[in-house]
């Protein structure tokens, strides 16, 4: 694996990396662009439909991304050498947030999927309940992880 990641290292590392934009970034641009033009449709179940569309379209862009990032983490981690150094406790670290925020992920389309369930048997209250915490802590809960994930991962790098 250590020779893998030699001969195509920046590959591996861009790969890393701009999975990490995508997810990150990607909920960032649903919780802050996205999320306030939905609150502005006036009906009700109108603007459930288009949160629980608009999120299932997320989860399936982010979701290769996220793929990418845990096999291109192994990589990293055993093409480095970094359980086996000075660095080993911050590499794990940072991939436990990530991990965090995949299991944070998979809630979130159980959820969103819950919803949407919800929502074709005409049940707003419920669909409501699934998708409201989506979007108030699930979605702002992993970008604060995932911007310290970057920030571990940018002084990780910087010290290699």
């Amino acid at each position: 694996m250590q020779d893998i990641f030699l001969e195509y290292k920046v590959f591996i590392v861009f790969l890393h990396v701009i999975s990490a934009v995508v997810w990150v970034g990607g909920m960032i641009a649903m919780r802050y662009a996205a999320h306030s033009s939905f609150l502005e449709i006036e009906s009700p179940q109108k603007r459930l439909e288009r949160i629980a569309h608009a999120l299932k379209r997320l989860f399936a862009i982010v979701l290769p991304f996220v793929i990418i990032l845990i096999v291109t983490a192994v990589f990293m981690i055993k093409g480095y050498g970094l359980s086996q150094s000075d660095f080993s406790l911050l590499s794990h670290a940072k991939e436990g947030i990530w991990t965090l925020m995949f299991l944070n992920l998979t809630v979130m389309i159980f959820r969103r999927n819950r919803g949407e369930r919800f929502l074709n048997e005409g049940n707003m209250v419920g669909a409501k309940n699934q998708l409201e915490l989506i979007g108030k802590i699930m979605v702002p809960l992993n970008i604060v992880l995932g911007i310290v994930a970057i920030f571990l991962g940018t002084y990780l790098s910087s010290t290699l």
